[in-house]
């Protein structure tokens, strides 16, 4: 599987979970790929670890992406090692669930610093690199789809990232940039396990809604972002793709 070979791509939040996921898949058909960690060092260097491993190409770079200076730096990091740059996944994100009255200004403030202003300003950094065919990718989630009680925050920055989609859809488009969000639904990750999501009332509940009658995989999301970077979607624009397992 050699579809992205020659491609360069950064994801970002990918020390972990969908985004470590994501970036083996990137490289794993060709892709060489910029690991981007906010905390987890170790974490990253163990993504980066397995994809040369299989004889893949990948760094790891350090870098808070809801802060400017740093979305800059990464997107400098990319190029400095690979002198281009290809696709853009935006997959960095954070989370906290409560009902209406547990809202705070310092929790809206930090999931929409993360969840979308990081993503406009790695964006922000990353367009004048891309050309002709460049992809980028925003993780957005199923919740839009089904607004569960007590994830008001949460729901309205992936609400915004769709939106988003749509905007840079529009405004990249004639430069031949494809934009498009790939929307996972529960998926069994460390965060969701140290979450208390799974093995609870919460996933029997979402399972009992998925037709396909289970939880997402990692690498279930992984195959569909690596499909919406290649060529094969060079059609597919401006569009939110569920990962859902047709969680509605």
């Amino acid at each position: 599987m050699s579809k992205l070979n020659g491609k360069v791509a950064i994801v970002t939040g990918a020390s972990k979970g969908i985004g470590a996921a994501v970036a083996k898949a990137l490289a794993a058909r060709g892709a060489a790929v910029v690991v981007n960690y906010a905390s987890s060092k170790a974490g990253a260097e163990a993504v980066v670890k397995s994809i040369t491993a299989s004889n893949g190409k990948a760094i790891a770079v350090q870098g808070d992406v809801s802060k400017a200076a740093e979305a800059k730096a990464l997107v400098d990091a990319a190029i400095a090692a690979y002198g281009r740059l290809d696709i853009l996944v935006n997959n960095s994100g954070v989370y906290e669930f409560g009902p209406l009255e547990s809202v705070t200004e310092p929790q809206f403030r930090k999931m929409f610093d993360v969840n979308v202003l990081g993503l406009l300003l790695v964006t922000q950094a990353a367009a004048p690199h891309l050309r002709e065919g460049g992809s980028i990718i925003n993780i957005g989630s199923g919740v839009t789809a089904i607004t569960p009680p007590q994830t008001a925050v949460y729901t309205a920055t992936k609400g915004a990232v769709d939106a988003i989609t749509g905007v840079l859809a529009n405004e990249l488009g004639p430069r031949k940039i494809r934009v498009n969000t790939v929307s996972p639904s529960l998926t069994e990750t460390e965060g969701t396990h140290s979450a208390g999501m799974l093995a609870s009332e919460f996933e029997a509940g979402i399972v009992a809604q998925t037709p396909l009658g289970r939880l997402g995989q990692p690498q279930d999301v992984a195959d569909v972002v690596a499909f919406v970077a290649s060529d094969d979607a060079r059609w597919v624009t401006g569009d939110k793709i569920s990962a859902g397992g047709g969680l509605r």
